[in-house]
């Protein structure tokens, strides 16, 4: 038996496959058979891989949790998957429960939710709602370079800056130390 052998990566991702999801008991893909050894000589390289959007309407954006390991109760993730594609993220089986791979789905099969802010503003002035930190980027970074043209995250920090809200923010990316001159934390 031969030994199996890495995959190659794929440029700029950080998932070298992109193997079925297994929760939903989705079928599995089709066997391609021993043509796909040849495919890139006979057809050349694959095309680069492409970033996908596409936007989420949930009811409501804060996510609460009852963790006694975690300083936060609650949360808000303005993207699920995330571009920088870290191999050790502990977020990508989530994108199992909309029946994609957890490999190279995750990094380029994005979802916004572009009315945060809009329900962010709703859940906050329900009268029983109590103040606590709210943590941004838990689940996946919400200064990914999607946020760059979608502005997502900026809209809800900006709703918490308005009502004076704390906050906590998780990320990886230099977005929050370039952009936050024009804060409007300062």
């Amino acid at each position: 038996m031969e030994p199996i052998r890495p995959l190659p990566p794929v440029a700029g991702r950080g998932a070298p496959a992109n193997p079925s999801p297994t929760r939903t008991g989705s079928p599995g893909r089709a066997a391609d058979g021993d043509w796909l050894d040849s495919a890139e000589a006979i057809d050349g390289a694959p095309p680069p891989l492409r970033t996908t959007v596409t936007i989420e309407q949930p009811r409501t954006i804060i996510a609460r949790n009852a963790s006694p390991d975690l300083g936060f109760d609650r949360s808000i993730n303005p993207y699920r998957g995330c571009e920088h594609g870290c191999i050790y993220c502990f977020a990508r089986p989530t994108h199992a429960f909309h029946d994609l791979s957890p490999g190279l789905d995750f990094e380029s099969r994005l979802f916004a939710k572009p009315d945060a802010a809009t329900l962010l503003r709703r859940e906050l002035a329900k009268r029983n709602y109590k103040v606590a930190p709210i943590a941004i980027g838990t689940n996946t970074d919400g200064y990914q370079p999607i946020e760059r043209d979608w502005g997502v995250t900026r809209s809800v920090v900006e709703v918490l800056a308005e009502t004076r809200h704390p906050l906590l923010i998780t990320t990886k990316s230099d977005r929050l130390a370039t952009g936050w001159s024009a804060s409007p934390y300062r």
